[in-house]
């Protein structure tokens, strides 16, 4: 069976074929792929805006399901059921692609799966390595969310650890802003820090002793934070722009500067990822969502995996960025279990996993 899945969260839009192999240990294969990126529409806006991302997911979304359809070689009726992301994300974007995967998914009188986000990013660890050892820790961290759930069975995640302020993702654009580099600032910030002494600056690591005042009863020990980072930035770049008497710092300067931000970043993401698979046991970890492009990320991740002998799976990067190959993939999931979408489903701009 193959399905259509349809991504409209932020600034891609995306549609992929996916399709079920017959093979438990790899249950699905990706037929087609397609993403527009509007990364150079926000661009000069130094970040996504948001009526702008959903007039153009209205452009685009007509031509990027066509191509991913004639690239899967799979004609309207081979179509077996759609899936799309319901949230979370810009309500605008959302809803065009909710409104489009309706109106198909009636036409056709097939069914239609509802995805939550962060369940794609999840299960494009599957869709990539197929069964992992379980339970498993997985660390989705992007944009928009840096959070940690606990896998004990194949669909279930529990929320173990989630960022108070900024997801890792928009510090670093933030940072990028701040340094003049441009964005979006994690593919940046990531290649400047290949050439930058990242043991330059020792910035300030995250400790936090309190509970969650929105959520007290959760148990947040495995909580991530980056305001208190990006903030010691802010300051270590006023004070020298102050000494030199100039906006502009050195060349290499600013990439010390960069590099070092991201070593911290990645230590802390990962002592708390390892942290969270010790404690509860786990047999594997995961890492999920655009940020696990990260260079130095992937290269940490493993290493302290292999030190600890708990395997790590990383999507390839076309896989950890927004896709839809992810959407079908947590489609399928949901599909299996018979959790159908009403047909007055709506989109949902804060829904939670």
């Amino acid at each position: 069976m193959r399905l259509l899945a349809i991504e409209t969260s932020c600034d891609e839009t995306a549609a992929a074929i996916v399709e079920r192999t017959g093979d438990a240990g790899r249950p699905w294969a990706i037929r087609s792929s397609v993403v527009a990126s509007q990364v150079a529409i926000h661009r000069e806006w130094g970040g996504v805006v948001p009526e702008l991302a959903s007039r153009q997911h209205v452009r685009d979304i007509c031509g990027v399901v066509e191509r991913a359809l004639v690239d899967a070689e799979t004609g309207w009726p081979d179509i077996g059921a759609l899936a799309v992301t319901q949230g979370p994300g810009l309500i605008g974007s959302l809803l065009v692609g909710v409104s489009f995967a309706k109106a198909v998914a009636w036409s056709l009188g097939r069914p239609l799966v509802a995805v939550h986000h962060l369940a794609g990013h999840i299960e494009s660890i599957w869709l990539d390595h197929g069964r992992i050892p379980l339970p498993a820790v997985v660390l989705v961290v992007s944009g928009g969310h840096t959070n940690l759930y606990l896998v004990r069975a194949e669909g279930a995640y529990a929320l173990l650890g989630r960022t108070r302020d900024d997801a890792a993702g928009e510090a670093y654009d933030k940072v990028a802003k701040l340094l003049g580099l441009g964005y979006p600032g994690g593919p940046i910030i990531d290649r400047l820090w290949a050439g930058g002494n990242d043991r330059a600056i020792h910035w300030p690591g995250t400790r936090l002793t309190n509970p969650d005042r929105n959520a007290p009863e959760r148990d947040a020990r495995f909580d991530f934070s980056f305001s208190g980072l990006k903030t010691a930035v802010l300051r270590h770049v006023r004070a020298r722009q102050a000494d030199l008497g100039s906006q502009s710092l050195p060349r290499d300067e600013v990439r010390d500067i960069a590099a070092s931000f991201q070593r911290r970043v990645v230590d802390t993401l990962v002592d708390r990822t390892f942290a969270a698979a010790r404690w509860h046991g786990a047999r594997a970890v995961g890492i999920a969502g655009g940020v696990s492009a990260n260079a130095l990320l992937r290269r940490e991740a493993s290493a302290r995996g292999a030190a600890l002998e708990i395997p790590v799976f990383i999507p390839r990067v076309s896989l950890s960025t927004d896709n839809a190959a992810m959407i079908g993939a947590a489609g399928m999931r949901q599909l299996e279990r018979g959790a159908v979408a009403p047909p007055d489903l709506n989109a949902a701009a804060s829904l939670g996993l």
